[in-house]
């Protein structure tokens, strides 16, 4: 069953294949982009099923050499033998993770919404450091960032900051951070050395296409108005300042961080649309109880997915129990610990669920 699978999906990795270099398809930028998706998820699969092939060969051939009369010849086959098998079994792990269903939004690059929830100004400084850790986390692994918005605070903090990363398998990386992140530590203010607690709320959202959501005309409003903040003259004397509501749903986006006020349309624009595909797939997840069953988390702001403790030096997420104690590194942008293991979590709770 489990070779036959991976016959399949080996076959139609090929039809994939030759599918891409037709010219009809090329023309077709739509068909051309699906299959290219398909084509990413199935050419690991295919890579390992011919190392699959090969390894059993291998452990046929040791199996056949066990039975020999040479002494010397059969306790090198028992020993490559045994080795096999314990390759086997690793390799049986990593394409079971392979085989689990492909996420939607793999290749999409993401839209990232910080706010700062209770703890006052300490919680507006954190939403700070959180975005210095994201975008350190991002320009580790090669990812580019851009502030689409931000409501700065007067001592360097934000009430809110709003920005785009984009790169390979970003999202992959990135959807485990929704949810409410608490900060536990003594506020630079806090003459009396009291250990303040503060929240703030991280939403990760799928950038969406215009293929996978459709904003009418006439279902939105647009109002422009003076930008405040920093920025200098210029902002006091035009409507450079864009804000979009959504009627049916009323989501509203506003955006203000740019000086021209096409720019700063365009990316209300693009958060907009990333917040109907947010609940668009929400609503698709509601209605499959059982991908719920698979997520680490449910995504949703008002859980809470961690504590980073500052006196202990500890940073724990509670969706997998799991805490490291190099605060300084993490919030510098290490986070690769942290996501491996709630990745493997992620990947673990999957094969238990869909019996792969």
């Amino acid at each position: 069953m489990f070779l036959e699978k991976l016959k399949l999906l080996n076959d139609r990795f090929k039809e994939v294949e030759q599918k891409l270099g037709d010219p009809f398809v090329i023309s077709n930028q739509q068909q051309y982009r699906e299959l290219t998706k398909e084509h990413s998820y199935l050419q690991p699969i295919s890579e390992k099923y011919v190392q699959y092939l090969k390894l059993l060969d291998d452990i046929t051939d040791a199996e056949e050499l066990r039975i020999s009369d040479d002494a010397e010849m059969k306790n090198f086959a028992d020993s490559e033998y045994k080795k096999l098998k314990e390759q086997k079994i690793i390799l049986d792990g990593e394409i079971k993770i392979l085989l689990l269903p492909p996420d939607i939004n793999e290749n999409k690059n993401i839209i990232v919404e910080i706010r700062a929830g209770t703890g006052g100004e300490e919680a507006s400084l954190f939403v700070g450091e959180l975005f210095r850790m994201y975008f350190r986390f991002a320009e580790r692994n090669g990812w580019k960032y851009e502030i689409i918005d931000s409501n700065p605070t007067g001592l360097g903090g934000y009430k809110e900051i709003i920005f785009e990363i984009s790169g390979e398998k970003v999202w992959k990386n990135f959807k485990f951070e929704r949810g409410a992140h608490r900060v536990q530590r003594v506020p630079e203010t806090e003459a009396s050395g009291r250990v303040h607690t503060s929240a703030v709320t991280v939403a990760v959202l799928p950038e969406a296409e215009e293929v996978d959501v459709e904003i009418k005309t006439e279902e939105i409003r647009i109002d422009t108005y003076r930008a405040s903040g920093a920025g200098g003259q210029h902002i006091n004397k035009t409507d450079s300042a864009v804000r979009i509501t959504h009627i049916p749903t009323g989501i509203v986006v506003a955006c203000q961080d740019e000086r021209s006020q096409i720019k700063n349309r365009a990316k209300a624009f693009k958060v907009l649309r990333a917040k109907l595909y947010e609940q668009k797939l929400s609503e698709h997840e509601q209605q499959i109880s059982s991908d719920r069953k698979q997520q680490v988390g449910t995504g949703d702001r008002s859980e809470k997915i961690r504590t980073y403790n500052f006196p202990q030096n500890r940073i724990t997420d509670h969706r997998i129990c799991y805490s490291v104690y190099n605060i300084n590194e993490v919030m510098d942008g290490d986070l690769s610990e942290l996501v491996g293991q709630l990745i493997s979590a992620e990947a673990e709770n999957a094969l238990k669920a869909d019996n792969v």
